[in-house]
């Protein structure tokens, strides 16, 4: 990896360096993890499918736009990390309104996103499954040592939750997304929907 990958974490930890994974209160709730933690995450599974140092560098910035700044912030990425780094982000943002801004309500900005997931590259899939899969582990683990509560750090109710999980596996299956994240996503989604005792549809 090049010195660009090391800038791209040190900007990832600056932007993200409040933020902290949504963690439910009360007892059994697990610890505070940094924000970074997920964004190595999704990195690291960008790499493991094959993905190359630019590609990791879109996974660590993925939420960076949509969580602090949005199209200020993409045109900073762009800058600083290159138009194909700045596309993936853009494409794997629900949301590109300033922090202080109203936005959508959370079914509504997901099916938008949803929807123009379907015809974006295959660049963008690729970090956008592994952020699925991130995300989608840390649920189903935190399901299994927490319970149900686990499932309050959401702004939708947990039957969306596992709707919107099993939309984004439908969609990266149609579209033939690499099967090395596509395979360990279709467990997750069967494992959350056994946790939340909900059949599949």
């Amino acid at each position: 990896m090049s010195p660009l990958f090391v800038d791209a974490v040190a900007y990832a930890a600056d932007v993200h360096a409040d933020q902290a994974r949504k963690r439910p209160d009360g007892p059994g709730a697990g610890p505070v993890i940094p924000y970074l933690a997920h964004l190595l995450g999704v990195a690291s599974l960008v790499l493991e499918a094959g993905g190359d140092e630019e590609l990791a560098i879109a996974g660590l910035l993925h939420d960076a736009a949509e969580d602090h700044g949005g199209w200020q912030r993409l045109a900073d990425i762009r800058r600083r990390f290159g138009d194909r780094v700045a596309q993936v982000v853009e494409d794997c943002s629900d949301s590109l309104e300033p922090e202080d801004a109203e936005k959508d309500a959370w079914e509504e900005r997901k099916r938008a996103h949803l929807a123009r997931l379907a015809h974006v590259g295959d660049d963008s899939l690729t970090v956008w499954a592994a952020d699925k899969v991130h995300n989608g582990r840390a649920i189903v683990a935190d399901l299994a040592v927490e319970g149900p509560t686990a499932m309050t750090r959401f702004h939708a109710a947990p039957d969306r939750v596992l709707w919107y999980y099993r939309e984004n596996l439908a969609l990266l299956q149609e579209r033939e997304a690499d099967p090395r994240l596509v395979m360990p996503l279709a467990a997750i989604v069967g494992d959350l929907g056994t946790l939340l005792g909900q059949a599949a549809d």
